[in-house]
C-alpha cells in the first residue's frame, strides 16, 4: 500500500507530512508513504534525513508576470504527466495533500481516478490551493476550530486535528543536553529568533537593530537565521559586539525548544503548532506580505488565548525595533508573565496531530 504525500517548498509544508507518515507507519503497518515534492534544495536536506522516499516534481510556483505564467503551466503539464505515471505505477490508496501550489496536481488527479483524498490546512485561512483543492479532498484536518473563508458546502469535511509536529518535538529532550548540542550554556534564559526553514529577513533585522540597545543580563541568543541569511546575521552581531548563537537552519527543532524560554518568530502554521505543543511564550511577527495575511490570523488566534504577543512587522527595521523594544525588555524579566503564557500555549497545543491525521487517512482508506 502506498500513500503519497504531496506538497512542498518549505518545512511549513514538509515537516507536519512526515509527522504523518511517522504515524501513518503505526496505523498502517503496510503503507509506504512516497512524497511528491518541488525540486528546492530545502526539500532535499529536509526529506534525506527523515528516510522516506521521494520525488521531485517539476512544478513551480505561479508568477504574475508573462514569463512567469508560461513557466508555470509548462511546469504544470510536466508534472501532470510525472504525476500520472506515479498513479498507474503505484496505485496509492490514497493522496495526501500537504498545502500549496506542488499538492495541486496529486490531489485533483487521484480525486478524478476516485483515489480518497485528504488535506491537511493548518493555517486559519486556507490558502489558495487548499480553496481550491477542496471540492476534491474527502477530509480537511485543520488545526484551529474555526478555519476562516471555507464555503458552506465544504464545512463538513473539516476535521478538527490540529497541525502535525514531529515525534521528537513531542517529547523533548533535557535541557543541558540540547544546550550542549546547540553550543549554548544551560544555566542562561535562551531567546529564540526564528523565521522558520527559509528564515525571515525583517525579523532578523529587526533583531540586529535591537541588538546592542537592550539589556540582556542572564539572557543568551539563539538565532536561527535561514540558509541565505546566516553569515549577514553572523555579521551584524559582530558589528554591534553582541555575543549570540547564529544557525543558519537546524533540523533539530527539539532541542531549540527544549531550551527556548521566549520567542521572537514568523507565525506560520508550523511554528505555531511547536510553540503551542511545547509551551513556549513567543512575540509573533507574521509574515507581512501575503495579500490574505494568513499569518496574521494565526497569531491572532495564539494572542487571544494569551499565548502570545502580535507585532505586526511595519517592514522597516527601525520601526520594528521601536515597537519591539518595550514588549521584549518587558518580558525578558516578567518570569511569571512568561509562565502564564507557556501554561495559555500549552492549552492550545494539539502535540498529538499526526495520530489524528493519520486516523483520518485511515479511515478514508478502509
Amino acid at each position: 500500500m502506498t500513500i503519497l504525500l504531496a506538497g512542498g517548498g518549505t518545512g511549513g509544508h514538509l515537516y507536519p507530512g512526515i509527522a504523518v507518515a511517522d504515524a501513518l507507519r503505526d496505523r498502517l503497518p503496510d503503507a509506504k508513504s512516497l512524497f511528491l515534492c518541488t525540486a528546492r534544495d530545502i526539500d532535499r536536506v529536509i526529506l534525506e534525513p527523515a528516510g522516506f522516499e521521494y520525488l521531485p516534481q517539476p512544478i513551480v510556483p505561479p508568477r504574475r508576470s508573462m514569463g512567469g505564467l508560461l513557466k508555470f503551466w509548462k511546469s504544470w503539464r510536466d508534472t501532470k504527466d510525472l504525476v500520472r505515471r506515479v498513479l498507474k505505477e503505484r496505485r496509492p490508496a490514497a493522496v495526501v495533500g500537504l498545502g500549496g501550489y506542488a499538492a495541486g496536481v496529486a490531489v485533483k488527479l487521484a480525486a478524478l481516478r476516485r483515489i480518497p483524498t485528504v488535506l491537511l490546512n493548518p493555517d486559519v485561512i486556507p490558502g489558495k490551493a487548499n480553496q481550491y483543492l477542496m471540492r476534491y479532498a474527502k477530509a480537511v484536518c485543520c488545526q484551529f476550530a474555526a478555519p476562516q473563508h471555507v464555503p458552506a458546502e465544504h464545512r463538513d469535511k473539516l476535521k478538527v486535528t490540529g497541525c502535525p509536529i514531529r515525534r521528537d518535538i513531542r517529547r523533548l529532550p533535557p535541557r543541558e543536553q540540547a544546550a550542549s548540542r546547540l553550543e549554548l550554556d544551560p544555566m542562561l534564559h535562551t531567546l529564540v529568533i526564528t523565521g522558520a526553514s527559509l528564515g525571515a529577513m525583517t525579523v532578523n533585522e529587526a533583531m540586529l537593530a535591537l541588538a546592542g540597545t537592550i539589556t540582556l543580563n542572564g539572557w543568551q541568543i539563539l538565532h536561527l537565521a535561514g540558509r541565505e541569511h546566516g553569515e549577514a546575521v553572523r555579521r551584524g552581531y559582530r558589528e554591534r559586539a553582541v555575543a549570540a548563537r547564529v544557525i543558519d537552519f537546524t533540523p533539530a527543532m527539539a532541542d531549540v525548544w527544549a531550551v527556548a524560554d521566549l520567542a521572537l518568530s514568523r507565525a506560520g502554521a508550523s511554528s505555531c503548532a511547536e510553540l503551542t505543543a511545547c509551551g513556549v511564550p513567543s512575540i509573533l511577527m507574521p509574515y507581512p506580505f501575503h495579500r490574505d495575511l494568513h499569518q496574521r490570523a494565526n497569531a491572532q488566534t495564539l494572542a487571544d488565548a494569551g499565548a502570545a504577543i502580535l507585532v505586526d512587522d511595519e517592514k522597516d527595521a527601525a520601526k520594528n525595533a521601536s515597537k519591539l523594544r518595550p514588549i521584549l525588555e518587558s518580558l525578558l524579566y516578567d518570569a511569571p508573565k512568561r509562565q502564564a503564557m507557556s501554561d495559555a500555549a500549552r492549552k492550545l497545543g494539539r502535540p498529538d496531530a499526526a495520530d489524528a491525521v493519520a486516523a483520518v487517512i485511515a479511515e478514508v482508506v478502509k
